[in-house]
């Protein structure tokens, strides 16, 4: 990574969402948001009006906004062109679409400011079942992590006012080493390897991933992802 890349990133647009009753019986997400102009103001639990279907693994302190390359959208296409969802951003349940920064541009411990409010980079999504009924593809989640387009997630370090077209821009960047697909691939690859888990484990991250990270150090065994991938 360069120094170039701490001050490229623009954001497209804001996008917030009600939580409704999904697809399976009992379940409820807030995937399908809609497009919000002009200014919005950013809070520690997320957008104004954003909510989220399930706070067991959504929402909160260190998940309180989701962004996604708006560059992943024409490699999609190309891959799933029946998909119409994918003819615009927001599809993944994104709150910022952004532009010039990607998983490989963007390092956990990021702070970033856009308008008046200064973020932090949490972690990077994990995707779930959802993704596959949102999308009408059987193995949609499975294809996100693969290909390590996931999006990542902010939390909110000072509320403030955010618009779309206002440039991102990196204040602090101090952990360089550990870009969002970076991270991302150690979770797909299903690495134990304990040196690279112990230095995982000095990252600033939400309590869930740590956790994840301190079982296979303990345990040598990566995690089974047949209830997150699938819903079973």
């Amino acid at each position: 990574m360069t120094s170039d890349s701490l001050k490229n990133g623009t954001l497209k647009a804001i996008f917030a969402g009600k939580s409704v009753p999904f697809t399976r019986p009992g379940t409820f997400s807030a995937i399908a948001k809609q497009e919000v102009a002009g200014q919005v103001r950013a809070e520690s639990l997320g957008i104004n009006g954003d909510e989220q279907g399930d706070k067991r693994v959504h929402g909160g302190l260190d998940k309180a906004v989701h962004c996604y390359p708006w560059s992943h959208y024409s490699t999609w296409r190309s891959e799933l062109p029946e998909v119409s969802r994918l003819r615009q951003c927001g599809a993944f349940g994104e709150n910022f679409s952004v532009e010039h920064l990607d998983e490989t541009k963007v390092c956990i411990g990021d702070v970033w400011q856009i308008g008046s409010a200064i973020f932090e980079v949490s972690q990077s999504r994990q995707p779930c079942w959802k993704l596959n009924d949102h999308f009408g593809v059987r193995d949609m989640s499975v294809r996100v992590q693969d290909t390590l387009r996931t999006g990542w997630y902010l939390r909110v370090v000072t509320p403030g006012d955010v618009r779309a077209g206002e440039a991102i821009e990196v204040l602090r960047r101090p952990y360089p080493d550990w870009s969002i697909a970076r991270l991302q691939a150690v979770i797909r690859d299903r690495t134990c390897d304990p040196d690279l888990l112990r230095q995982i484990l000095q990252l600033p991250l939400p309590d869930s991933a740590r956790n994840l990270f301190a079982r296979r150090l303990e345990t040598a065994i990566a995690e089974s992802w047949q209830g997150r991938l699938e819903g079973r």
